[in-house]
């Protein structure tokens, strides 16, 4: 069972000071105001538009929903990690082996500041982190390229630093959404307690073996 214990990070920026929480309730999330570039634009859309959505997935157990909050009540940006759903490929390894980052996203005016980056961090901050793998999938669909100014080949190096920073690595996979395009990527962090087996489920599950036998 994941440490729902909140945890807080005080990040400073030229634009004021950021809190960084970890494992918010839907209740919190509730009371606090949800900023309005998390919408649609012409070419992009927020993973996310509505707080509601955040509420929702902080209902789930095992969820570790992130918020950073400017002036500690309006949202800038959000993280969510979450086990994937029964039906994916990746909940064959067996229950709560592997967790997914399905999102991190920051509003435009707050995207020069390394908030990505603290959000991931609070994401990963409790110890139960070391007993699974953490996966991420990037689609190239979801990225903001208008708004960054990058091509999809650079945002995708962008990601990887991203992760690579937290202890991730990128894996080849033959899922069939990730290969649509050449600049998806997938991405894992092995925990330090995850035994050898289920290192090896991990690799056969990635081309779509399941395990005989998961635990």
């Amino acid at each position: 069972m994941c440490n729902s214990s909140q945890q807080s990070l005080i990040l400073s920026t030229p634009k004021g000071e950021i809190d960084i929480r970890s494992f918010c309730t839907a209740a919190e999330i509730q009371s606090f105001s949800f900023d309005n570039q998390f919408g649609t634009y012409a070419q992009y859309k927020s993973l996310y538009t509505k707080r509601e959505t955040l509420e929702k997935n902080a209902g789930v157990k095992g969820t570790n929903v992130v918020v950073a909050l400017a002036d500690r009540r309006h949202i800038v940006g959000f993280g969510v990690l979450a086990y994937p759903d029964p039906e994916e490929r990746w909940a064959q390894l067996g229950p709560n082996r592997m967790i997914e980052v399905r999102a991190i996203e920051v509003c435009r005016n707050w995207r020069a500041f390394r908030v990505g980056n603290a959000i991931a961090k609070m994401l990963l901050a409790y110890p139960e982190i070391e007993t699974k793998i953490v996966y991420v999938v990037g689609y190239v669909w979801t990225w903001d390229l208008d708004g960054t100014g990058k091509t999809a080949q650079e945002y995708r190096t962008i990601i990887i630093k991203l992760f690579e920073h937290h202890g991730f690595q990128e894996f080849q996979t033959n899922d069939p959404n990730i290969c649509l395009k050449p600049e998806n990527v997938f991405m894992g962090r092995i925990g330090a307690q995850v035994s050898d087996n289920i290192k090896t489920d991990f690799k056969w599950i990635r081309f779509g073996i399941p395990p005989e036998n998961p635990i």
